[in-house]
């Protein structure tokens, strides 16, 4: 297995500092076959020991002691988890004395053989009571690390249910401009990246291990200690067969090299880029169809061929060329010097025996018990060292678990409850922006400048313009998705930021361009578009009626219950070649096909156009079927954009329908004595790119071109003018001529 340079992670990723590849003064370069390394340089003894103790690491430790002890208290608040954390620690201490008390009984065996060597007799019953003694330590061993594992799954999955909820709270309060910067969405991921058990479940296991490694270390060095006190030159073995073990540490930390350092790795060789480039194109389905109809077969195989040829054995993933860099540096002094080392005991041994021949026995059998110890101590010492080293961090990661539910958002809430009159909302609310101009995030581009328009009650007003002109953006506003950097926006005569977003919000139905279907069923898929009221089955079924979704959502296998896109996938192995659905869905086979690998089913495809009218029947939910809806604007972004002409004209009637609260008998009037009806009833606002019978009928068209509005006005009076709008009506109106 590649076991890459591992990015620093005991204080160093802490400090505030940046790491610059061509700053040869802190970073050393070193060039392996076509990768190009960089390391930052060491201190003078060119290796980190895991553990290495500083005031910043300490006070590290400080800062997240408080949240650790939150932590704490809410595992108190978890039913039964203090009963399975204490049983947990329970088991690990008495586990962490085992080996202790299994090296004391093998001192007692060491003092029964030089008790049979000086007297040539064996006390028998003593014999027994220690061979016993220490099947029970090996017996009770097994069945304390089975009870450990057994504690730790309901204990961890108490934990992880637990902080599931907290990360999902977190998540979910975050407003649009905060969730997309990306430092709170690395902030949201470390705090959420671990184990299967997830941050607090790793923090208490790595606490708990922590305290037994040492009362384990402890302890065996007390008991080493005192067995070999007596044996000649046991404690001359013990010391050299410890010190070879932490020389077998230090010598793979140094072969390690940069194992605990801040790296990295790039190729500047461009034929090697070509080729790992060209085996996509290859290799990928995706670019299967242009290959073959571009006929690049041959082509694709020259330039491969030749810049392989260019490249020669010097290429290679960096995974396989940094193995064998790395396996080159291990011959180093340490590496040779511990193999005679590792005779050494064998001399010591062998000098012994010269000397007291009849020892030989109780002498093998110590040298034995210390390597066999000495070996199982130094991994120990090794393993707590590493933990104690990556305690900071984890702890640092209980701190950003609880602070990230502490993150401010950028959309500050109003105190101003909206609207004020139910009734009157629906019947339209005003809308109006003055000299609103606004940049999206980290953007120098104006989305929009120096904006200002008005719409009161029942008005229908078209935003129309090219892609980009700033349209959608309008209706984000509206939603306060994002704040206005000048200018201000009213709704109802009132400051938009004064009011309240979740009434603003519930007052406000909308149809984005770039709708969204979440990973659940249809049904909830068209419920979550009035999410503060429970749907029933037959409001449910209203709106995608009215959204032109009912029919093809009954063809469907699972009707209203039909997954797009499962979130909980199937897991099957290889299956017979003649399996061609499982679970009710298509199998996939993709890649080698093993048994252990585990493939997963998706869900079911539908067309732009149905995917469209599931989002226009969730909009349906919460402006006409509920019908305590305080619903009194209705916005569309592009509502039409995935639609056929048939669908669109469709669509529209349904619109239209929705406003005036009419169920039956819309689809067979026509579509503008529809958008007439609309008139003093709710107020709609349509962004659309496409120019047509909806345009001359609007109260109020902005024509929008490069972030302002250039044109405002009716149908005839923009068309009088002859400017942008009519030029570009005219211009679409001619393909269908």
């Amino acid at each position: 297995m590649f076991s890459a340079p591992k990015s620093t992670s005991k204080g160093q990723s802490h400090r505030a500092r940046t790491f610059d590849p061509e700053d040869s003064k802190r970073v050393k370069h070193t060039r392996i076959g076509v990768w190009d390394l960089y390391e930052e340089k060491q201190p003078i003894f060119g290796w980190d020991i895991p553990g290495t103790s500083t005031l910043e690491y300490y006070l590290e430790i400080t800062r997240s002691l408080p949240y650790v002890w939150q932590m704490l208290k809410d595992m108190s608040s978890i039913q039964n988890c203090w009963i399975f954390a204490t049983l947990y620690v329970i088991v690990g201490l008495a586990l962490s004395v085992i080996p202790a008390a299994s090296l004391w009984y093998s001192g007692q065996l060491l003092t029964i053989i030089q008790t049979a060597i000086d007297t040539r007799t064996v006390d028998k019953d003593f014999l027994v009571r220690i061979s016993a003694g220490r099947t029970g330590c090996a017996v009770l061993g097994r069945l304390l690390g089975h009870a450990k594992a057994s504690l730790a799954y309901p204990l961890s999955n108490r934990l992880k249910q637990h902080y599931t909820m907290h990360l999902f709270h977190a998540r979910a309060r975050l407003d649009l401009p905060t969730f997309e910067d990306p430092a709170v969405r690395r902030q949201i991921e470390e705090a959420s990246h671990s184990s299967r058990g997830g941050v607090a479940w790793d923090t208490f296991s790595m606490m708990v291990t922590a305290v037994s490694t040492a009362i384990n270390i402890t302890s065996e060095v007390s008991m080493l200690v005192a067995v070999l006190k007596d044996q000649p030159d046991g404690t001359l073995l013990a010391v050299i067969c410890l010190s070879q073990s932490f020389l077998n540490w230090f010598s793979e930390i140094k072969s390690a090299g940069q194992g605990h350092s801040v790296w990295a790795a790039t190729t500047r060789n461009q034929d090697y880029v070509k080729m790992r480039g060209l085996m996509r194109v290859v290799s990928l389905p995706e670019h299967r169809k242009e290959f073959v109809a571009g006929n690049l077969a041959e082509y694709c195989n020259t330039v491969f061929r030749e810049a392989t040829q260019r490249v020669g054995y010097e290429a290679g993933d960096f995974p396989e060329v940094w193995r064998h860099w790395k396996g080159r540096r291990r011959l180093s002094f340490a590496s040779i010097f511990k193999e005679p080392w590792k005779e050494l005991p064998q001399i010591v041994f062998t000098l012994r025996s010269m000397q007291s021949p009849a020892s030989i026995p109780a002498s093998l059998a110590s040298l034995n018990l210390i390597q066999t110890t000495a070996s199982n101590f130094g991994f120990t010492v090794y393993a707590f060292a590493y933990q104690f080293g990556s305690i900071a961090d984890q702890l640092a990661t209980v701190r950003k678990l609880y602070d990230i539910v502490n993150i401010p958002n950028r959309i500050p809430d109003g105190t101003v409850p909206f609207p004020e009159d139910a009734q009157k909302a629906k019947a339209g609310i005003d809308v109006e922006f003055r000299n609103v101009s606004f940049r999206y995030p980290d953007s120098e581009i104006w989305a929009l400048r120096n904006v200002s328009f008005k719409l009161i009650p029942g008005q229908l007003g078209v935003i129309v313009g090219a892609n980009g002109s700033g349209k959608s953006t309008v209706l984000k506003l509206i939603m306060r998705l994002y704040d206005v950097e000048e200018g201000e926006i009213l709704i109802d005569g009132r400051d938009i930021r004064t009011l309240k977003l979740g009434d603003l919000r519930q007052s406000v139905s909308v149809l984005f361009q770039d709708y969204t279907h979440f990973p659940l069923s249809i049904r909830d898929n068209i419920a979550l578009g009035n999410p503060s009221h429970a749907a029933n089955d037959d409001q449910v079924r209203l709106a995608a009626k009215l959204g032109g979704a009912e029919e093809f959502i009954e063809r469907l296998p699972e009707g209203f219950d039909t997954y797009l896109e499962r979130p909980v996938p199937d897991h099957y192995s290889a299956l017979p070649e003649g399996t061609k659905t499982i679970f009710g869905n298509p199998v996939k086979y993709g890649g080698i096909r093993r048994a252990a690998d585990m493939q997963s089913s998706t869900g079911h495809n539908l067309s732009g156009g149905q995917m469209q009218r599931l989002a226009v029947a969730r909009t349906f939910m919460r402006s006409m079927v509920s019908e305590d809806s305080t619903v009194g604007l209705l916005l569309f972004d592009e509502p039409s954009a995935s639609l056929d002409p048939t669908a669109e004209h469709g669509a529209l009637l349904s619109t239209c329908a929705c406003a005036v609260g009419s169920l039956s008998g819309f689809l067979a009037k026509d579509l503008f004595e529809r958008l007439r009806q609309l008139r003093g009833d709710k107020t709609m606002l349509f962004s659309s790119h496409r120019f047509g019978s909806l345009t001359r009928h609007a109260d109020l068209i902005l024509y929008m071109n490069d972030s302002v509005i250039e044109e405002a006005g009716i149908h005839s009076e923009l068309l009088a003018r002859d400017g942008g709008y009519a030029r570009t009506w005219k211009l679409q109106a001619q393909a269908f001529i």
